[in-house]
């Protein structure tokens, strides 16, 4: 049997930068050659970043995307690469966007993949199957593809798929089976979601019995707004059998080298039907020699624990935000809180102390220990601290306007917010905000107060999910020797606004633990009233809840964008009206 040493490409492009993008490919198709790389693969879409959303209506975007493909093929030939087949991803076009006058039927942009060889494209291959829920929009943009490509490489033939094909049954891997490959590959831009890693494998494996054949599966890793990719690429075999994995949040380059059966047909059965779709074949007629020096076995790296995981996913999303869009620093509110403690820990641990800009906002209502939490954090984590007391300006706004109440806690809000634009203006910091999802949940958060900031690295994490990573950071200073980043104090302590004298959460709010699986089960798993008292959930409590989320529509959606680790985050993910008369209590 024919061996290939396939390398799955892990890498981290940014949406837009086409030359930077393509420099990314030449250099990591380098690193491959050197190790004896028969087979290169790079992610959904790596030539443009993904997703790309209304870029592909810009048909200057497209034809930029089609140029650089073509010159990327050229460069690596260039670079002293071309005999090395290369598999990527990028925005292609075979007549005008959908949304245009002269729209063509069946014809118009392709979410595609292409073989590079001798410095030319000799295969491409249109995504057949696009996913149109959650983030994803690909109906809108795209057209689907109805051929499946095959592509003999080193006399073996290898089938292309992307991302949502692999994920429903049919289509390209039924075809695959019946054009009798022997590789499935599957370029992937596949968003993170808390256990999405434990749905991956067993994914992976069906496709692989399906197509009777070996599946090599590469995704994307770093950030694009509020998604954040992963990684975790992996080989599996057509018996399930799992032969190497990356580690996840990391570029990587899985080598691997996979005893595949030749192929046994002509290699130009072009148009030949198969389960409803053209199967398109090409062939790579020479790749480079096997490599001396033994094979190569890639590891098989299993995934993290849930909080090692997610706390991996907020720093790489918060990190890809803040550089990609070229902020030097960001600013962020310490209150003494576990929510503020949260982000600046995550927030150094992304872009380092230096980087970071913590601001105490004492009022008359902030209490010793909390100011005192604030600095603790301030010195374990070495982060750039100041104080700047809010009491002063909140006293010449009362002088000069009559209010009470809730208005004035949230005048003090207000106050902290313009001192932290206004640092931002000044000295360039992008604001963090530090509302946790328990919070945007149920609107308890003062617009343009505590809600400011431009991202926000937690606003899918549930409250109990916040003291979960509390805790699990600092446990994992400790054993690696290092001092745990979050003041004890900031985790034990009951949450407060400290907007009013004595004021607690739990004097507006049920008990977190309370809470929480309420609102996981209304926003995350779409329960209606009913579906939730039947859970075991208080009734009375329900319609509570279910009321503040209802009404708090508005604010959330003037929200920060924020990483994105839930199955339905604010945002892309849940999108409903703000003017809407339904209840759940009819």
């Amino acid at each position: 049997m024919p061996t290939l040493r396939l390398a799955l490409s892990q890498v981290n492009p940014s949406v837009g930068d086409l030359a930077g993008n393509a420099d990314l490919v030449r250099r990591w198709t380098r690193r491959a050659a050197d190790d004896g790389a028969q087979l290169v693969l790079f992610p959904e879409m790596v030539l443009t970043g993904y997703p790309v959303e209304d870029l592909v209506f810009r048909r200057s975007f497209v034809a930029a995307s089609q140029a650089a493909l073509r010159d990327l093929a050229a460069d690596l030939a260039a670079d002293g690469l071309g005999e090395l087949p290369v598999v990527v991803g990028y925005l292609d076009a075979d007549g005008p966007p959908q949304v245009s006058s002269d729209a063509e039927p069946g014809r118009g942009a392709r979410n595609a993949a292409a073989v590079l060889h001798r410095g030319e494209v000799v295969a491409r291959y249109f995504k057949h199957h696009l996913p149109n829920y959650g983030v994803f929009d690909e109906d809108r943009y795209f057209v689907p593809g109805d051929a499946l490509t095959v592509v003999r490489v080193g006399g073996v033939d290898v089938a292309l798929t992307i991302c949502e094909d692999l994920w429903q049954s049919g289509g390209p891997f039924a075809v695959a089976r019946r054009a009798g490959v022997g590789l499935v590959v599957t370029i992937n831009g596949s968003p993170y979601e808390l256990n999405k890693d434990d749905v991956r494998l067993p994914l992976v494996r069906r496709r692989a019995a399906e197509a009777g054949a070996t599946v090599a599966y590469v995704n994307m890793v770093g950030a694009q707004d509020e998604l954040v990719f992963e990684g975790d690429s992996m080989i599996v075999e057509a018996d399930g059998t799992l032969l190497a994995r990356a580690p996840q949040f990391v570029e990587h380059l899985l080598l691997h080298d996979v005893e595949l059966p030749a192929s046994g047909g002509p290699a130009d059965g072009d148009g030949e039907l198969a389960d409803g779709m053209r199967v398109v074949r090409a062939e790579v007629d020479a790749v480079p020699p096997p490599a001396g020096g033994g094979p190569a076995v890639g590891e098989i790296v299993e995934p993290a624990a849930d909080e090692a995981e997610v706390w991996a996913a907020l720093v790489s999303g918060l990190r890809d935000y803040v550089d990609k869009n070229r902020f030097p620093s960001v600013v962020l509110g310490l209150s003494g809180g576990i929510d503020s403690a949260v982000v600046a820990a995550l927030a150094v641990d992304a872009l380092g102390p230096d980087r970071v800009v913590g601001v105490s906002l004492p009022s008359q209502h902030s209490s010793e220990h909390s100011r005192a939490d604030a600095e603790d954090l301030a010195k374990r984590t070495g982060l750039d601290y100041r104080v700047e007391p809010i009491q002063p300006m909140v006293d010449a706004f009362l002088a000069n306007l009559s209010l009470a109440g809730v208005a004035v806690e949230n005048l003090q809000a207000r106050v902290r917010g313009v001192i932290l634009m206004a640092l931002s203006n000044q000295e360039g910091h992008l604001v963090l905000t530090t509302g946790n999802k328990s919070e945007l949940a149920v609107g308890y958060s003062t617009l343009y107060g505590d809600s400011v900031g431009g991202f926000n690295p937690i606003k899918d994490v549930w409250k109990t999910l916040v003291w979960r990573l509390a805790k699990w950071r600092n446990a994992d200073a400790a054993r690696r020797g290092e001092t745990p980043p979050i003041p004890e104090n900031s985790i034990g302590k009951p949450p407060s606004a400290e907007l009013s004298p004595g004021q607690l959460d739990s004097d507006t709010l049920p008990d977190y633990n309370v809470l929480d699986p309420i609102l996981i089960g209304y926003v995350d798993g779409d329960l209606g009233r009913g579906g939730l008292v039947e859970a075991g959930h208080d009734p009375a409590v329900v319609d509570r809840v279910l009321r503040m989320v209802d009404t708090a529509e508005y604010k959330r959606r003037q929200s920060a964008p924020g990483t994105k680790i839930s199955i339905k985050a604010f945002g892309r993910d849940r999108r409903l009206p703000i003017t809407n008369r339904w209840r759940e209590d009819g």
